[in-house]
């Protein structure tokens, strides 16, 4: 079995090699390449390959798949998280964000920080206590499992095939740029990669992945923004007047409006930003890697500290690569005048002006293992909905063998991977930030109102559950279909039927409404034992005590 492993290892990481080997050779003189930043990400893939056959080796059952077997502390955990929320999106879409819109740019950091609050009081220590492996474990606790299960797995799979959309697009452009491959085979390697982590080494080496790519990122972004303010003797008041001098928007990107100019859109952005947070699917299931409750709030408080530092970290680097880039042809397309390779790669270029090729490629293989450990526990979660919550529990009505689901989730992975990475190809022009938003809007419409209500309302139902959840992910994905970005920018249509971008404000809304008014129309027998079994859902969430010590206390 190990020896198999091994060779699968072997097999599917040889094209990668071998393509990258052809690439140097024949694509040298189409455009230079970073050879540090080749060699950091080589060195990084390969002692993450490491931690894979580590973790294959240890992980010898279900839960260690799925949990890391409990195993995880909540320090350590709490750097996984953050290693989560600090994807592409954070470092290279919102420092891209603010080096285009300035102070606007940081309605998404923002956005992102005020969602911890809401998990660690609201959400982490109920969420450990009632669940197993994901979070419609806790959900359908006193629900009925088979539609409650089905509803989540379709809410988790829509949350994680846009959320890796926008992982994907991040790393073609990034290797596009700087490593001198061509974007549809940077997202090959990803995709290829991400498949590598979860099918062999699970959620205990997507766990370590995560807490080293972490760290690196934070003393990455640190060494930048220092090494900005350092260029302006310390003072905030010098980089701002220096970016208000050089930037096009002039004063404007001081002031907000810019980014997001109407409030419809302004709090339908935030909603789906701050309740998105509660209910992404990958985030979620690391509550189930701790021991215990203590660890899980833990696991908050430490990921909310790293990430709120690292916020403050992108828009340093956000104005610092305006006040060193706008005017620097070195970094600039001589065609469009704009920066090389579009906005995203501000911290990229970034990374260059303040410490050369060295630091370069730091920061380009950091940027790089980002993409890699996001898009590794996004997939694991989606797997986990396929094996655990349709196969193991729907299909198999509870009754699935431990290998197979284990089997069924690997299928899964390498499923699901080949999907992302023929989405990725085909989004190649999407805004990574936006895809993000996208993605949140969807898990603040179906995962949030469900898991929120059935951990505090003891009049939800199942039918109430499932019919609102619906509406809440039918009426996301239809705004964002006939919205301005698919409908206009991707379709081609004159005008879009729905006028906002973000469809969270009335997507929410409807699921939130719908929910609560069939639960209150629900007169069947179902929905009186339903709110009977919320009193040892409670006594349980409270406890972390298991459904049977529940019932006796």
């Amino acid at each position: 079995m190990k020896n198999s492993k091994i060779t699968c290892l072997i097999i599917l990481f040889l094209p990668i090699t071998l393509y990258a080997a052809d690439a140097l050779q024949g694509d040298v003189t189409k455009q230079p390449l970073n050879v540090t930043a080749i060699t950091m990400f080589l060195l990084f893939v390969s002692a993450t390959l490491g931690i894979t056959y580590w973790a294959a080796r240890k992980t010898k059952s279900t839960r260690d798949f799925y949990a890391a077997g409990g195993s995880i502390t909540g320090f350590q955990n709490g750097l996984a998280i953050a290693g989560d929320y600090m994807s592409a999106a954070s470092f290279l879409g919102i420092s891209g964000l603010v080096f285009a819109s300035g102070f606007d740019g940081l309605i998404y950091s923002i956005g992102f920080l005020v969602g911890w609050p809401i998990i660690l009081f609201l959400l982490a220590e109920r969420l450990r206590n009632l669940g197993k492996y994901t979070f419609a474990d806790a959900v359908s606790y006193r629900l009925k499992p088979i539609p409650i299960r089905s509803l989540s797995a379709c809410g988790t799979l829509c949350v994680v095939l846009l959320y890796l959309i926008a992982q994907l697009v991040g790393a073609g452009k990034l290797i596009q740029v700087l490593f001198g491959l061509e974007y549809q085979f940077a997202v090959v390697i990803v995709g290829i990669l991400m498949i590598l982590y979860v099918t062999f080494g699970g959620m205990l080496a997507t766990t370590w992945v995560q807490i080293i790519k972490a760290i690196l990122l934070l003393l990455g972004a640190s060494f930048m923004a220092i090494a900005v303010m350092s260029k302006m003797d310390f003072s905030f008041e010098a980089l701002f007047s220096n970016a208000v001098d050089v930037h096009e928007k002039g004063l404007a990107i001081m002031a907000p409006g810019g980014l997001v100019s109407d409030p419809v859109s302004a709090i339908s952005l935030g909603l789906a930003l701050m309740f998105g947070t509660a209910g992404l699917p990958h985030i979620l299931m690391r509550f189930f890697t701790v021991p215990d409750a203590k660890e899980a709030r833990k696991s908050v408080f430490y990921a909310t500290g790293f990430i709120g530092y690292f916020y403050i970290l992108t828009f340093i680097i956000g104005f610092g690569a305006i006040v060193l880039l706008v005017n620097n042809p070195e970094f600039l397309d001589s065609q469009t005048g704009g920066i090389l390779g579009g906005n995203n790669m501000a911290a990229i270029h970034l990374a260059r002006a303040v410490g050369g090729e060295v630091f370069l490629g730091f920061i380009s293989a950091v940027a790089f293992a980002t993409i890699l450990a996001v898009v590794s526990g996004l997939t694991l979660s989606g797997a986990s909905a396929i094996s655990h919550d349709l196969y193991a529990s729907v299909i198999r009505h509870g009754e699935a063998k431990e290998g197979d689901e284990v089997r069924v989730s690997r299928i899964a992975t390498i499923t699901i991977g080949i999907i992302a990475i023929f989405l990725g190809i085909i989004f190649e022009k999407q805004n990574v930030a936006y895809m993000v938003g996208l993605a949140f809007a969807i898990a603040a419409s179906v995962n949030f109102p469900i898991l929120f209500l059935s951990m505090y309302w003891q009049k939800l139902t199942t039918r109430g559950a499932f019919i609102g959840g619906a509406i809440g992910l039918v009426t996301a994905i239809l705004c964002m279909i006939f919205g301005p970005t698919i409908w206009v920018d991707i379709l081609g249509n004159e005008q879009a039927l729905f006028p906002y971008k973000h469809p969270a404000l009335f997507s929410v809304s409807a699921a939130f409404i719908f929910i609560i008014l069939i639960s209150k129309l629900d007169k069947s027998k179902s929905a009186k034992q339903e709110a009977i079994d919320f009193e040892d859902q409670y006594v349980r969430s409270q406890t972390g005590l298991g459904a049977e010590g529940a019932a006796n206390h």
